[in-house]
């Protein structure tokens, strides 16, 4: 289970952490077939670590409850959560495109509503259609989001802030770094595709815990 709060990450970390997801969002989302994009088993969290992902420094007793469903009910999305963890080759899994009305939840950050940035992604079009995040362009600032847990717990965030960025200019740091917040965040594509098809850009919308 991912911890409850990231630590602050040391500079060597944070640079093999920014570059492993600088790659994987940069093949996130495709409107075709996209043969880059490789879906593993969810990856545990020890491999996360290794990678510049935090550990845990809570007996597992201690836990909180994983993510179980994110509801975004200004836009009309409402997913159950897979877990996405690590591949082998080290990028950041996506949900499979076959699976594309359904969001992850990257596990190496940190769990919604503890003290952290939990990131939650989701496609917006997939070689077969629409996809579960197809309409987060439409989000405005003050919006509530809802992650309910396993124990049924729901924990409400309020939409902070959105950013259409370009995949190879994404803040890494920004999105993925520590902080003291109880912070979420939801990631998808946007913006125009290159000539294989693919979204240029990346939508990223920022909020807090309520």
């Amino acid at each position: 289970m991912p911890p409850a709060h990231r630590p602050a990450l040391s500079r060597a970390h944070l640079t093999i952490f920014t570059l492993l997801t600088l790659v994987t969002l940069l093949t996130s989302c495709s409107s075709g077939p996209d043969p880059t994009v490789r879906v593993a088993p969810t990856a545990p969290t020890a491999p996360a670590a290794a990678s510049g992902a935090p550990k845990s420094e809570r007996p597992a007793a201690d836990a909180p409850a994983a993510p179980a469903e994110v509801a975004v009910p200004s836009v009309g999305i409402t997913s159950s959560l897979m877990e996405l963890g690590l591949n082998k080759d080290r990028t950041v899994q996506v949900p499979p495109a076959e699976e594309g009305m359904t969001a992850g939840w990257y596990t190496g950050g940190a769990v919604p509503g503890q003290i952290g940035a939990a990131v939650i992604i989701g496609h917006n079009d997939t070689r077969f259609g629409k996809a579960v995040f197809h309409d987060l362009k439409k989000i405005k600032e003050g919006a509530d989001i809802t992650v309910t847990d396993k124990s049924g717990k729901a924990l409400h965030f309020t939409v902070t802030a959105t950013e259409s960025v370009a995949k190879n200019a994404f803040p890494t740091e920004k999105v993925y770094g520590p902080t003291q917040e109880r912070a979420l965040r939801l990631i998808t594509c946007d913006g125009d595709f290159d000539a294989q098809g693919h979204p240029v850009d990346n939508l990223i919308v920022y909020a807090t815990a309520s």
